[in-house]
């Protein structure tokens, strides 16, 4: 038996008879021989590896979508690489130095650039985003908007008009982020309850521990806020544990909502926008799967649902509280009013 007959048994070849494939598997299985990755890569030109690239992969909701991908991955027989990226200058080669290395890409928060998706199409690298809408590629995405909007619309509804927003900037990393569409959906909301948005209520700040800094500034306001809505639970659990530093009480001194609904926010009570983050590594993966599989995902577009979850951390504005921000909100206006009139 030739070592090129072993060779294409174990590559899989369908030009070797039924009963040569079982006696070189029995042989394999005998001497307990395991295919060399590399040289396999070499032959096949497969990998059997998929890529991954998630910026800030530290963060609890990275961590819980990775968890829906990396067993899935597993049981397919297919290897987990992952490319981390936290810093602007990382972005440039990192869609670039997958090429050669994986079969497939599945890429969360992070869309690549035209130029990059062109070559990977050339090096027949199918592509799937998780938490980014793309016209281009397969993707697994939730409103954002809609989520940030149900945040706010909560607080309103117990009683709420001075709402405070944190949120990341727009960075080098992610451009147009989901902070910034839960931002939007948060001043959507206070449009369509005819609430004025206060810029010096919108504390936006480089990914990273700035919840006590935030707090400061907010607490430092004439009339502060009674409730703040955090872009992630990470950013909300942060300022709580600022807030209680401060001697502040939560929800009795300031209401919190979250976004995200990691396991931590389940411990420790937080009210949040619950989105399904495990399910959409899974559904990311499946559709990479697929078109590793040769089917066409392309159009694919898999809208998953929020859910809002009460938990403790909110609460209506202490009595008295509701007084004040309506003359806030009447002496807001009056300035308006008196802004735009004719001198």
């Amino acid at each position: 038996m030739g070592v090129g007959t072993v060779s294409r048994v174990i590559n899989g070849s369908a030009s070797v008879s039924e009963a040569t494939r079982r006696r070189v598997l029995e042989v394999v299985a005998e001497l307990g021989y395991e295919p060399n990755a590399t040289a396999r890569a070499l032959s096949t030109g497969r990998t059997r590896s998929v890529g991954v690239i998630a910026p800030f992969f530290t963060r609890p909701s990275v961590i819980e979508r990775l968890r829906g991908v990396a067993p899935l991955l597993a049981a397919s027989g297919y290897q987990l690489v992952l490319f981390d990226v936290e810093r602007p200058e990382q972005r440039t080669g990192v869609f670039r130095s997958v090429i050669g290395r994986v079969d497939g890409l599945l890429t969360i928060s992070l869309a690549p650039p035209k130029a990059e998706l062109r070559r990977l199409a050339a090096a027949g690298i199918p592509v799937v985003l998780v938490d980014q809408a793309h016209e281009s590629v397969a993707t697994v995405t939730v409103d954002d908007v809609e989520g940030g909007r149900m945040a706010t619309e909560h607080l309103l509804t117990l009683g709420h008009r001075r709402i405070a927003f944190a949120g990341d900037t727009v960075d080098g990393v992610h451009g147009a982020s989901a902070s910034s569409r839960r931002c939007a959906g948060y001043q959507r909301a206070l449009a369509d309850a005819g609430v004025p948005l206060r810029p010096e209520l919108v504390k936006l700040r480089p990914h990273g521990r700035h919840a006590t800094e935030i707090a400061h500034e907010l607490f430092a306001l004439a009339t502060p806020p009674t409730a703040v809505f955090a872009s992630s639970d990470l950013q909300a659990l942060a300022m709580i544990e600022a807030l209680e530093a401060l001697g502040r009480r939560v929800p009795d001194d300031l209401s919190v909502v979250g976004f995200d609904d990691v396991e931590l926010a389940r411990y420790a009570g937080l009210t949040t926008v619950a989105q399904p983050l495990q399910d959409s590594g899974t559904r990311g993966a499946e559709l990479l799967l697929s078109a590793l599989e040769g089917e066409d995902v392309l159009q694919a577009r898999q809208h998953l649902s929020l859910e809002l979850v009460v938990r403790g951390t909110t609460a209506p504005p202490r009595e008295g509280e509701t007084g004040r921000e309506e003359r806030g909100l009447k002496t807001a206006t009056d300035g308006m009013i008196s802004q735009s009139s004719p001198t």
